[in-house]
């Protein structure tokens, strides 16, 4: 038996929702991490300081007794959006991070930014006071290629606002491509990138190949296995500027089944264990911390967690439930589609 003891992970990149389905969900997540950074992406967003106070309640409420958990609250940005109030909710310790989803990139982003000049200010409050920002990585012109919105994103919206707000601490957000990686590692500061656990598993095969598997669609699309390797010889590469962002995104299953079917995969349950899957198999397991544990806390500037977790390596596969019940309805657990032999003691 090979064992693993790393401090306790963060989550810089996670969707709890709200209602009956947080309730489903927050204790897989609370059960592994320490924190997490919580996506404002609710019906109707988290735009305001006062919005987060309330949903920071409603998440604290719903938490099992017995766990510890910390949401770190983020706000949803509008080009309605008050400078003043981002700066205060920072100030207060409400907030750490503001969200940027292109109008219409992912689930719940309509009332996302379709001209950045009009949320220059508020940018450039967060530059001053040194504020992250959390950005959805791609653009939303129907002309480009799904699997090149990334890439495209990089060169004519993110290049171009780093070049105009250097100071500007910017996180690109689960990242696809060997592009993101790229650009990330050529970069000279103030840039730092998460990545999901299932975009270092899975390729686009995995949504299409066979016939069409819905709970393998995410935003963003997973891409070609070129990419996939690039994402993990950049996790597994030491550079602290990647960390874990889960992107764990759950839908029940009559809304991922169906004619147009919601983007997003859950993997709360068992991102530690595919992980560790991953590190091993890249001869990397002094890695598995940094990604999981240290980079994260160093990049948004807070400390280690205390706490330990403690990873075992049994003989025979680890199984999960192929789906959980909340009160919302099922939700399909992601399938990492090969024997997984690690689980958290």
């Amino acid at each position: 038996m090979v064992e693993l003891t790393i401090p306790k992970p963060d989550d810089w990149h996670l969707h709890l929702r709200d209602g009956a389905m947080l309730e489903g969900v927050l204790a897989y997540s609370a059960r592994d991490f320490a924190r997490a950074i919580i996506m404002p992406n609710l019906v109707p967003p988290v735009v305001t300081g006062a919005d987060a106070a309330a949903y920071r309640d409603r998440i604290r409420a719903a938490l099992p007794a017995g766990l510890e958990f910390t949401p770190l609250m983020t706000l949803y940005l509008t080009e309605g959006t008050d400078p003043a109030d981002v700066a205060s909710a920072h100030a207060s310790g409400l907030v750490t991070a503001v969200k940027l989803y292109p109008a219409g990139a992912t689930t719940n982003s309509h009332s996302g930014v379709r001209d950045l000049g009009k949320v220059m200010p508020v940018l450039e409050k967060m530059a001053e006071i040194g504020m992250p920002l959390c950005i959805h990585g791609e653009v939303t012109d129907p002309a480009v290629d799904i699997f090149d919105r990334e890439a495209v994103f990089i060169q004519t919206v993110l290049d171009p606002l780093r070049r105009q707000l250097p100071e500007l601490r910017i996180t690109l957000e689960h990242v696809t491509t060997a592009n993101g990686v790229d650009y990330v590692m050529q970069s000279d500061g103030n840039l730092a990138a998460s990545i999901t656990t299932h975009h270092l598993m899975i390729n686009r095969n995995a949504i299409l190949a066979g016939g069409i598997k819905p709970h393998y669609y995410c935003l963003p699309v997973a891409k070609r296995e070129s990419h996939r390797l690039a994402l993990r010889n950049a996790v597994t590469s030491g550079d602290k500027r990647f960390f874990l962002g889960t992107d764990s995104a759950p839908h029940v299953d009559p809304l991922k089944e169906c004619a147009c079917g919601c983007a997003g995969i859950f993997t709360s349950i068992n991102t530690l264990s595919c992980l560790a899957h991953v590190f091993e198999e890249e001869n990397a397991l002094d890695k598995l911390a940094g990604f999981t544990s240290l980079n994260g806390p160093a990049w948004y500037r807070l400390p280690v967690n205390e706490q330990t977790v403690r990873l075992v390596r049994r003989d025979n596969p680890v199984t999960w439930p192929a789906r959980i019940e909340t009160g919302d309805g099922p939700v399909t657990v992601f399938d990492p589609l090969l024997p997984i032999h690690w689980e958290v003691a």
